[in-house]
């Protein structure tokens, strides 16, 4: 159940990458509902996503995994 919710996340990220702010909203949700392990692949696959995405790059502050305390 956990991975299916993981793919959801990315699956509902992809398609709101078209606006920034809604984007920093869905990536808020998926911080709180993901389980830690989870945080360091979503966090590894924004670094790819956002690559060619200036815009949304500093939404990988919201994921930033060497803040967290697990």
């Amino acid at each position: 159940m956990a991975r299916a919710m993981f793919e959801y996340t990315k699956t509902i990220l992809e398609k709101v990458s078209f606006n920034k702010e809604l984007f920093k909203k869905e990536l808020e949700k998926a911080v709180n509902r993901l389980l830690p392990y989870e945080l360091k692949e979503l966090y590894l696959w924004l670094k790819e996503f956002t690559f060619n995405k200036p815009d949304l790059y500093p939404c990988l502050a919201i994921v930033n995994i060497e803040k967290r305390s697990f």
